[in-house]
């Protein structure tokens, strides 16, 4: 498709969004929500005084959203799926065992290791923060370790198992959108992802030496362990739910349907266990658990989830499908990679072009949704022109989207942590080295050369091709 617009009224688009979006977000510190919507609407009258017909831009509305119904259907069922487990007593009882048995010391690199694990398994950050890290949360607040370490913890092992899960939807996504192989992408990616995850796990193994004796001096341990056992009927068959959700996942089986298993198991176990009826389980699944024991920090790690706890993050992930799509409709980004192609010399300008360009676009948007289906497929050529294997593109877009979303506030995945965790994103970005250390690496490696992959070699090894996929 032609660019429908003229060079500067493109960059006039960006530039006018790009201050909407920073000036209500950190200016007015409006709703992330409805500053997306309000860009969105500007950059769609923009676009109409200058010939863009309203139905194309329709259009591409309407089938990026398509292209986002089953995260916002993840989400959906994340939150029910919290309160389920919460009302069981399934995720009591995770937090009660682990007060028992964790050590202060090594708490946090247990949750990112755990965090990892779940991650890879599920292919899901969001699936692996909403229910695994929901539980670690509980048992961080009962050994006083600050939340916001914790949350630092979760997002970092939560974000290397989805970059390198062959399950992950974000995986999966970029790799399609550059054309290369799901094993290629993967193998690709440790060489920005392995440094700055390992720089984590010792980041917080120093931080954890602070705690080698504070379970011994916690008053909150005992309290909390009392108050659940108090409230919840704690039976050790309440592990069943995420047992089956984790065998499920290790045969992978579609997320959806797991999450729907593992919501009507929770469900069940509610009523057998807990003795809860019918429609307590169902106000539960709307709104999170409700019930407060007159203990402020164990209602702080009970009083979560429900669906209505997840309709703002599908508001924003709708509100970046609205920014977005006239962008697309009106061939800004296409007018850009143009003028890139053009100034570009050598292979370095290209891929450190590509990836400012990717980072700054899905800092405006915040939905790599948004930005792989638009951006993706117009790079790659690129790629080609210069020998370059176009792993290195799926990678970047990995590295400046899925591993750059948890620490941009108003980007979904920011968004549903800041939620789901309580923890507001600011409190936390210093604990996630890994999420913005990719960057600093990809660069590096761009300018030195090391970890860049060619498009051909003397062996045939290396070359764009789809002949293998899987």
């Amino acid at each position: 498709m032609n660019p429908l617009i003229s060079t500067w009224k493109s960059l006039t688009m960006l530039i006018v969004s790009f201050a909407v979006v920073f000036a209500g977000i950190l200016y007015l510190k409006a709703p992330s929500t409805i500053v997306l919507i309000f860009a969105g609407v500007t950059v769609v009258i923009l676009s109409v005084l200058w010939g863009v017909k309203w139905q194309k831009i329709e259009d591409d509305l309407i089938n990026n959203l398509k292209a986002m119904l089953q995260p916002i259907l993840i989400l959906l069922a994340v939150g029910m799926l919290v309160g389920a487990w919460m009302l069981s007593g399934t995720i009591p009882l995770i937090v009660y065992y682990g007060l028992l048995s964790i050590n202060p010391m090594f708490f946090l690199i247990l949750t990112a290791l755990i965090c990892s694990i779940m991650s890879i398994m599920a292919g899901t950050s969001w699936g692996t923060i909403g229910t695994v890290g929901v539980a670690l949360m509980g048992v961080s607040i009962g050994l006083d370790i600050p939340v916001h370490y914790t949350a630092g913890a979760i997002v970092v092992g939560a974000i290397f198992g989805d970059k390198l899960s062959p399950l992950s939807d974000t995986t999966i996504m970029s790799s399609a959108m550059a054309k290369v192989s799901l094993v290629d992408h993967i193998k690709h990616l440790l060489w920005t992802t392995i440094p700055g995850y390992g720089i984590s796990l010792i980041l917080y193994l120093i931080l954890g030496f602070q705690y080698g004796d504070h379970v011994d001096k916690n008053e909150n341990v005992d309290v909390i362990l009392r108050t659940l056992s108090e409230t919840f009927n704690l039976n050790p068959l309440l592990l069943l739910p995420p047992i089956i959700v984790l065998i499920l996942i290790y045969f992978r089986k579609p997320t959806i349907p797991v999450f729907i298993i593992g919501i009507l198991a929770g469900c069940l176990f509610a009523v057998i266990f807990q003795g809860r009826d019918v429609l307590e389980v169902a106000n539960v699944l709307n709104k999170g658990y409700p019930d407060s024991t007159n203990v402020p920090i164990v209602d702080e790690i009970l009083q979560r989830g429900g669906l209505i706890s997840m309709l703002g993050t599908v508001a924003l992930l709708i509100g970046a499908a609205v920014f977005g799509s006239p962008l697309q409709t009106a061939g800004v980004i296409q007018i850009i990679l143009r003028k890139i192609s053009d100034l570009a010399k050598s292979a370095k300008t290209i891929m450190a072009s590509s990836l400012t360009l990717h980072a700054l676009l899905f800092t405006i948007t915040g939905s790599y949704y948004v930005t792989f289906a638009v951006i993706g497929p117009m790079i790659t050529p690129l790629y080609d022109k210069y020998g370059l294997h176009r792993k290195n593109w799926s990678r970047t877009m990995e590295d400046t989207g899925t591993a750059l979303a948890p620490i941009i506030p108003w980007s979904v995945t920011g968004a549903f942590i800041a939620d789901t965790l309580k923890v507001p994103t600011g409190d936390f970005i210093l604990f996630t080295p890994m999420t913005y250390l990719g960057i600093v690496f990809a660069l590096i490696y761009i300018f030195t050369g090391l970890g860049i992959a060619k498009a051909h070699n003397d062996n045939g090894i290396g070359t764009n091709n789809l002949s293998n996929p899987i």
